[in-house]
């Protein structure tokens, strides 16, 4: 089985949300924290879009392909909401 991992920040501090495409994720069930890294049991990809992709995109045809996304929100130590956002997707 394929795992993903992200490197929480090292400002982040609990509480903590972590969202996965917008969806909020449960720890212990989607994911796990183990040294400093969120583990994902799946596999994650962000889609690297070349240059020839864009122009096609800029013409209208579309090239979809995987292109997760995870974020985390937490709150800052002067008490204000922050989100990290589009966090690096690594293979475990």
């Amino acid at each position: 089985m394929t795992r993903s991992k992200v490197k929480l920040p090292h400002e982040v501090r609990e509480p903590y949300e972590v969202y996965l495409n917008g969806v909020r994720q449960r720890p212990q069930s989607d994911f796990k924290l183990r040294e400093g890294w969120l583990v994902f049991e799946r596999e994650l990809r962000k889609d690297k879009i070349s240059g020839w992709r864009w122009l096609l995109g800029a013409w209208g045809v579309g090239t979809y392909k995987q292109n997760d996304s995870v974020d985390v929100r937490y709150q800052a130590p002067d008490g204000s909401p922050r989100v990290a956002e589009g966090l690096e997707i690594e293979p475990d």
